[in-house]
């Protein structure tokens, strides 16, 4: 029997349908797994959608994800492979009546990931063209009741259009920075000594490159935190001036510069408290380096020579 498509009014269980399943794959994907998104429709608040939770998963490597294809088999999914665009590995649950779908890419492959999340963004704060796409779905749903092609057909030209003018005003520098440190990140045993990798940082130079780096930890206090590494990285690359950083912590959730990683970005140019620091992922918190050093000990940063 063919897919039965419904448009429903947004329904407030649906983020919590994503929490639930986002944990179920982050289970399977394991250390190869950088984040998982929830994507689509129905992350967007007062959308109608099909009753369907779209999940885009980040990972460091697509044949890690062909490694475990078993385990998504046996939670329930079809593993379809690329289905149509390459790059992707493409899983879907619920057969007929289906209730999720998830979309996985590589951490290098920013043209699907940024358009997905740009298309989310965009939906999420534009209201008109919010409402205009609730219209064309709730038409489209009762056109094609039973016929999914022709269902997408006549969402694709608005969705084209849509992407174009999202795209084009997404700032995804926080998304990058992020999945550049996560991809960075992964333990590495150098010797009985020392420990390296737990902790990734990413940062976004001012002529628009992203350098990475991780900590390094010895036996007798030698090592250097992430966020030195990366900037290490920056100056041996001829560059000086930090806009954005990110760090990461072994969980993945987001730490702050330690002291003596605030007074060396601090020393780096006259603009360097204007350094942006992520505090949170999820919402974009952020905050700025001078605010991390109140009252500094340099009082004529002017002296300073980029």
């Amino acid at each position: 029997m063919p897919q039965h498509i419904t448009v429903e009014n947004y329904d407030p269980e649906w983020p919590l349908m994503y929490t639930t399943e986002r944990d179920r794959i982050a289970e399977i994907l394991k250390d190869n797994c950088i984040y998982i998104y929830h994507i689509g429709s129905t992350a967007v608040p007062g959308l109608p959608a099909k009753p369907i939770i779209d999940i885009m998963a980040v990972v460091k490597s697509l044949e890690k994800v062909d490694i475990v294809a078993e385990k998504f088999l046996n939670s329930g999914y079809e593993y379809l492979g690329e289905f149509g665009i390459a790059g992707r590995r493409y899983l879907r649950k619920g057969g007929d009546e289906r209730t999720h779908q998830i979309h996985i890419f590589q951490a290098d492959d920013w043209n699907n990931i940024g358009r997905h999340l740009a298309f989310r963004d965009y939906m999420r704060t534009h209201e008109k063209e919010r409402n205009e796409y609730a219209k064309i779905k709730k038409a489209l749903a009762k056109k094609f009741p039973y016929d999914i092609d022709g269902y997408c057909l006549g969402k694709d030209d608005f969705i084209r259009e849509t992407e174009k003018r999202a795209l084009a005003q997404y700032d995804g520098s926080w998304d990058k920075l992020y999945i550049a440190a996560r991809k960075a990140q992964y333990e590495r045993k150098l010797s009985p000594s020392i420990e390296a990798g737990s902790v990734s940082a990413a940062l976004l130079s001012a002529k628009g490159n992203i350098f990475t780096g991780v900590c390094i930890d010895t036996a007798c206090s030698l090592g250097m935190c992430a966020e030195r590494n990366a900037i290490a990285n920056m100056i041996t690359n001829g560059e000086s001036r930090i806009i954005k950083i990110v760090t990461v912590m072994p969980d993945g959730r987001l730490g702050m510069p330690c002291g003596a990683c605030r007074e060396l970005m601090m020393q780096l140019c006259n603009e360097a408290d204007d350094t942006e620091i992520l505090c949170d992922y999820e919402t974009k918190k952020s905050l700025r380096l001078r605010s991390l050093i109140p009252e500094w000990w340099i009082t004529n940063v002017t002296d300073f020579k980029d």
